[in-house]
């Protein structure tokens, strides 16, 4: 049976949305306004087609994405109801009831009509890519072919977690420097565009010639009073010009290999991206997939791209006969204590143990990366903007200290 999304008036004049149910969009409508509510606008959830709307509504509106907080919660609930050993369509409604927001509510909608229409899970979340990404799809479909749903559940929440956690932490550890540099940049530039000016009028009429430094001092002040929101816009046109050009695949990979040679942010990128391509190769092998299809999907995660196409290139290799730990050794990205757990997982075989703990290990090194980083970028900061206070101070006042000479 289809889900609709329907816009409704209630009796008193306020606006109803909501997800029902019903065979066809007409008889939606008579069951809302058996309800006492006049229908607005109705859209079938996942539909795909012009004959297949009838709502004023773009049909676009359901393939946006959905916060990785919101799917490891739907996940985390999926998980529980499914080792409860409940039906898939039953427990899809039950997590989409329980949603507090609109879009997952309408997709879980959505994939539960497919469900009841024959569709694989797998193949029902495939209708909506931009929610559930491959490596999503790719672990429900060897969980139902395996017959272990609510344990690749579980992982695959767990998975969610554990990323959305780490992306938290390195948000939350650049929060205050950045405020910190824009509240930097905001002191200096008022000084030297409205406090100096102000302050350099006193010596407007000495006959004498200012010291250097208040004379280079007045030059950038009066320059950026003059040409001050003219290179702005100069600097923003230049940015998103910069932006477009990097979603070129050529110049994007020259930046990222660029990136890469930075000796600290380069370091700090490949922790970062073997991190999550560990994560995601551990979560596929655990869960059944193949390996050089969870290689595949593990390198689409990598957002560096010198190194996902130096892990389709290691995926050719292997495919070739070569061991993991090997190809990605050749490769010169990957850490070597990432290389050697692999190695270690090979030989032993525990190659899933192994993944998962090469990912904790670099996902504590890049938290320690991240904090020495901002622990040595915080004190320089201060230390910069302190030496351009001093100067803004020092050329104030070098000029006072010769008048009192003169008049001594």
């Amino acid at each position: 049976m289809p889900a609709f999304e329907y816009q409704a008036l209630d009796a008193a004049g306020r606006t109803r949305k909501g997800v029902t149910e019903g065979d066809t969009a007409r008889g939606v409508r008579a069951q809302l306004r058996s309800e006492g509510l006049t229908p607005l606008a109705l859209h079938e959830i996942g539909a795909s087609t012009p004959s297949s709307r009838s709502s004023r509504r773009p049909a676009g509106r359901m393939t946006g994405s959905v916060s990785a907080l919101d799917l490891a919660l739907a996940t985390r609930q999926m998980a529980t109801l499914a080792r409860a050993g409940l039906p898939v369509e039953e427990w899809l409604a039950t997590v989409a009831r329980q949603s507090e927001k609109q879009k997952v509510r309408n997709i879980l909608s959505a994939v539960r009509t497919r469900v009841m229409e024959g569709h694989s899970l797998a193949q029902a979340l495939g209708a909506f890519p931009r929610v559930f990404p491959d490596i999503y799809r790719s672990t429900v479909a060897a969980g139902e072919a395996s017959g272990h749903l609510h344990l690749v559940l579980e992982r695959l929440a767990e998975y969610l977690e554990n990323r959305h956690a780490l992306r938290q932490k390195v948000m939350l550890a650049l929060i205050y420097p950045v405020i910190l540099t824009l509240v930097a940049l905001g002191v200096t530039v008022g000084l030297v565009v409205y406090v100096v000016p102000e302050v350099v009028q006193v010596f407007e009429g000495l006959d004498q010639q200012l010291p250097a430094l208040t004379r280079v001092l007045i030059s950038t002040s009066d320059l950026l009073r003059a040409y001050g929101l003219y290179a702005l816009s100069i600097l923003v046109v230049l940015l998103i010009l910069l932006t477009r050009w990097l979603r070129r695949p050529g110049p994007r990979m020259q930046f990222d290999r660029l990136v890469l040679r930075l000796p600290l942010l380069g370091r700090l990128v490949r922790g970062l991206n073997t991190a999550r391509f560990a994560r995601t190769l551990n979560i596929l092998a655990a869960s059944g997939v193949s390996l050089l299809e969870a290689l595949r999907t593990g390198a689409e995660v990598i957002a560096s791209r010198p190194m996902r196409a130096a892990v389709e290139d290691a995926a050719a290799k292997i495919r070739e006969g070569s061991s993991i730990g090997q190809a990605l050794e050749e490769t010169g990205y990957f850490p070597p204590i990432t290389v050697h757990l692999i190695r270690s997982g090979e030989s032993s075989g525990r190659l899933t143990e192994m993944l998962e703990r090469a990912a904790e290990t670099q996902e504590q090194e890049v938290e320690a990366r991240i904090s020495v980083s901002m622990g040595l970028f915080e004190p320089l900061l201060i230390l910069t903007m302190g030496g351009i206070v001093l100067t803004i101070v020092l050329a104030i006042l070098l000029p006072i200290f010769e008048l009192n000479q003169l008049v001594n």
